[in-house]
């Protein structure tokens, strides 16, 4: 890019030269900015529509006019953006919104930090979608774009079977039995098929089949939801239901607001059922071929006590989570141990280790929660900190989620305001929400914890737990509880020196320390998301590949729900929010390929 994607600076009052504009009229200045906006675009005046940025404003597109998730800053950028796609897309119909969840809004996000966001809807050759702006006061009275995002939502010409387009045929005996021939796909094979049966998977199979999209789902496992139902049974989501809701089909007013692991597996199972999603449980893909000239896949799916099936597809869609194989460091010695070791993956409760010793290697959220398990069953426990780790309360996680998801608000439009501003400018945010959450909301725990040795930090850049998340997908815990059963001395921590290997009776250290115990857990995270692909697609396929997790030079997902290097493969994975959201942008994608809209060679920018 032209230009730096990451400023040092956000558009503070002072360096914009202008005082606190607190007495204007949101709509009257929302409304001359979009109508200069519409005239310039009708004109397809490529200079005029730049102007009405900042010098080194942002466009984020969500592939309404990139078919791609792409954030282009300053205006030199802009405009290479508006002469490559602005007539090809063929942008109108801009029309402003006014609902109260829509209507402009003059934010005070900082004391010395404002600006006026508001939405408008737009049309192009082949869909609808979203546009979210943020404006902010220049001395001369002038309003310009910080950012902007343009979000496409659907294809005109193949509307979401949903509402008014739902099935309306009454069925009379036949359901249970159309039923059972379409998940087995007796007279068809799938156009796509999705590898993995968690929320991601089923979201975006859900997304497909509501798009006339025939896919299947597959997953190794007997039941959908086994991906939580098998994992420690002390397990509970750490962020609140309010930002977890799954797609078409939300929790109950009575959820809590901390979801247990094994009551979201069993969610997912009706979930599953009740979409009428065609999921083929206790399967794997034995092997798989690719014919790049009918642009398409050779399947072969084992079904367990059910033969074999050789399908061929268009698209398969890895669901398999953020990370890949689980990592065990390599220690010396292993052999010696008398106790019993294991991955946090493997771990399911500290029941049956009452009154025992244990260790666990690792200090993000698993480490915590395995940790506290131990603790709550009179385990000696002491957690091993390789380095230090961002701590932040669920009550602070709640609040910032707070200032957009809500109960009775949208979740549809929580989602988009969610994604609509760069990452580039989310990250400046942060750097400064960060440290006042650390000095304000949770100063007693991170006070704490510093004074038995546990060690913290505020995330890469300082910007706290969505830098972690977004670019490692990892290395934070939302604090549920775990933190005071430090600060008390519950769970001891042992850091500063490296583990040099193991002993009969536990482990040995650098500084010449040992630590006893009968079980070690280690958690030590997952590998390369592209671990399960390579197994599935081979070693020629994976070649291909762009990293999938963390952020590229524009600050967008590397590799998620977006073209990754070869045709007809996509990931998909993520929290709920963005599971849920980055659904439909794929399965967008895949319906335009398949109805002969979109051709990735002509989007090049």
């Amino acid at each position: 890019m032209a230009t730096d994607p990451f400023p040092q600076h956000l558009p503070m009052l002072d360096r914009l030269g202008v005082i606190d504009p607190s007495n204007v009229s949101s709509s009257e200045i929302a409304a001359e900015w979009l109508n200069a906006f519409s005239a310039a675009i009708t004109q397809s005046d490529a200079a005029a529509i730049v102007d009405l940025f900042l010098e080194d404003g942002f466009w984020k597109d969500v592939i309404a006019l990139t078919w791609d998730l792409r954030t282009f800053r300053g205006r030199n950028d802009i405009k290479k953006l508006l002469d490559a796609r602005l007539a090809t897309t063929g942008l109108h119909e801009l029309c402003l919104l006014q609902e109260p969840s829509t209507e402009p809004v003059l934010q005070k996000v900082f004391p010395d930090f404002t600006w006026l966001r508001f939405c408008f809807s737009f049309t192009t050759k082949h869909g609808k979608g979203t546009a979210v702006v943020y404006l902010v006061p220049l001395p001369d009275s002038k309003w310009k774009a910080y950012t902007l995002l343009t979000c496409l939502e659907s294809l005109i010409d193949f509307p979401h079977k949903l509402g008014p387009l739902r099935n309306k045929e009454a069925d009379h005996g036949s359901w249970e039995e159309k039923r059972r021939q379409e998940t087995e796909f007796a007279s068809n094979d799938p156009t796509v098929i999705v590898i993995g049966a968690g929320h991601s998977g089923l979201e975006t199979a859900a997304r497909l089949k509501y798009m006339g999209i025939p896919t299947l789902v597959i997953d190794k496992k007997p039941r959908v939801g086994d991906s939580w139902r098998d994992r420690y049974k002390a397990l509970c989501l750490h962020d609140p239901t309010y930002y977890n809701q799954t797609l078409y089909l939300n929790f109950p007013p009575t959820w809590p607001l901390y979801t247990p692991a094994a009551k979201l597996a069993d969610w997912l199972e009706g979930y599953a059922r009740f979409l009428e999603l065609d999921v083929w449980t206790a399967s794997t893909i034995t092997k798989t071929s690719w014919n790049d000239s009918t642009k398409a896949w050779t399947v072969e799916v084992s079904r367990g006590g059910k033969g074999t099936r050789v399908l061929t597809v268009k698209h398969l869609v890895f669901a398999t989570g953020s990370g890949g194989r689980p990592i065990v460091p390599n220690i010396p010695g292993k052999a010696s141990f008398k106790g019993s070791t294991m991955h946090s993956s493997e771990f399911k409760s500290a029941a049956n280790h009452v009154g025992k010793k244990a260790i666990v290697v690792g200090c993000c959220n698993s480490a915590h929660d395995i940790a506290q398990d131990f603790c709550s069953h009179g385990a000696d426990i002491t957690m091993y900190q390789r380095s230090s780790t961002l701590v932040i309360s669920a009550e602070s996680v709640a609040a910032m989620l707070g200032a957009i998801y809500k109960d009775g608000f949208p979740i549809d439009l929580a989602d988009t305001y969610n994604t609509s501003l760069p990452w580039a400018v989310v990250r400046l945010l942060h750097q400064r929400i960060a440290p006042a959450l650390a000095e304000t909301a949770d100063k007693e725990i991170l006070d704490g914890l510093a004074k038995v040795g546990f060690k913290t930090n505020l995330g890469i850049h300082g910007a706290g737990i969505m830098s972690l998340y977004l670019e490692r997908g990892g290395g934070y815990y939302i604090d549920t509880g775990a933190s005071k059963s430090i600060i008390d001395g519950d769970i001891k921590i042992k850091s500063g020196s490296a583990i040099e290997s193991f002993t009969e009776n536990g482990l040995r250290f650098a500084d010449g320390t040992e630590l006893q115990a009968d079980v070690i857990v280690f958690a030590t995270g997952y590998g390369d998301p592209r671990d399960f692909m390579r197994d599935v697609c081979g070693d020629e396929v994976a070649s291909k590949i762009t990293r999938v997790w963390g952020l590229d030079e524009e600050g967008q997902s590397a590799g998620v729900w977006r073209y990754c290097g070869h045709d007809g493969l996509w990931f998909t994975n993520g929290n709920f929010a963005l599971s849920r959201f980055h659904s439909l942008h794929l399965a967008l994608q895949i319906k335009a390929i398949e109805e002969g809209i979109l051709n990735k060679a002509d989007v090049v920018i």
